[in-house]
């Protein structure tokens, strides 16, 4: 009897351990958690995408990503992030770079840095506030670092003028700096975004340029018109005084009533009588 039992105890444990060595040989192969994990070999850093002049603000275009060993990425490396390109977006390079030269975080200023406006104006420049709205501001799509003219449009209170000279427009400034929109050096308007439009752009102007401004803010109606960036264009554009347009330039109609209505008219005081007006 205890032969038998015996017998069967010893069946039992090696159908046991055959059942145990089949079922871990079924198993699939253990993943490598290790090289799953691993690093990548290169990193991805922030460059300048174009040539970048000494002073200019970051704009997002301004950067790019170059990849590259991560053996090769020192601290001061600036890692391509969404966040890393944020940080410098409106930061003022301290000096110029060329295509695909690294950008260190030492080369740049950030708004809010003890005297990074002052550090943004040029020698003998002054920064100057204007109001603007949606539309004088051009509708939000002006950035610092845009070269601008600034147009005065103003109405004549004069009542017997003709509708053709009640109102004037005329340039103020012409190829100023763009240096910050409302009280940030950095607009930060994206798709999407639920900004308030802007309500003041502050110009970099030297000091004959914001007396003309100062006097230009009370006369009138001032908005921007933003210049174009290629270099080669600005220099064939007028940087001074341009001509004024009235009313009468810009629509026939008020042209054809300025001709009609344009008299000459003299007085006339025959003693002491009342005196007496002859148009002609």
């Amino acid at each position: 009897m205890v032969l038998r039992l015996m017998f069967f105890l010893v069946m039992g444990l090696g159908l046991i351990g055959f059942g145990t060595v089949a079922w871990i040989s079924s198993r699939p192969p253990p993943v490598e958690v290790a090289a799953a994990n691993a690093p990548p070999a290169n990193v991805t850093v922030i460059v300048a995408a174009r040539v970048i002049h000494a002073g200019n603000l970051l704009r997002p275009e301004d950067v790019t990503g170059k990849e590259m060993p991560r053996t090769e990425v020192t601290p001061d490396l600036i890692v391509d992030t969404p966040e890393g390109r944020r940080d410098l977006t409106g930061a003022m390079v301290r000096r110029g770079f060329g295509v695909g030269e690294m950008i260190h975080p030492t080369d740049v200023m950030h708004p809010g840095d003890h005297g990074f406006l002052a550090a943004v104006l040029q020698p003998g420049m002054r920064a100057l506030t204007i109001g603007v709205d949606a539309i004088t501001g051009t509708a939000g799509l002006i950035w610092p670092g845009d070269r601008v003219d600034l147009i005065l449009t103003l109405e004549m209170r004069d009542a017997g003028a003709p509708p053709g000279r009640r109102f004037a427009a005329e340039t103020a400034l012409s190829d100023v700096r763009v240096i910050a929109i409302d009280q940030q050096l950095v607009q930060g308007a994206s798709p999407g975004s639920t900004e308030q439009t802007a309500r003041t752009v502050t110009l970099e102007v030297n000091r004959d340029q914001a007396e003309r401004v100062s006097v230009a803010m009370r006369l009138g109606r001032l908005s921007l018109a933003v210049r174009s960036a290629d270099i080669s264009r600005q220099a064939s554009e007028p940087h001074g005084p341009t001509d004024t347009v009235w009313a009468s330039d810009v629509s026939a109609a008020l042209s054809h009533d300025v001709a009609v209505t344009v008299q000459h008219a003299v007085r006339v005081f025959p003693g002491s009588a009342d005196s007496k007006e002859f148009h002609f």
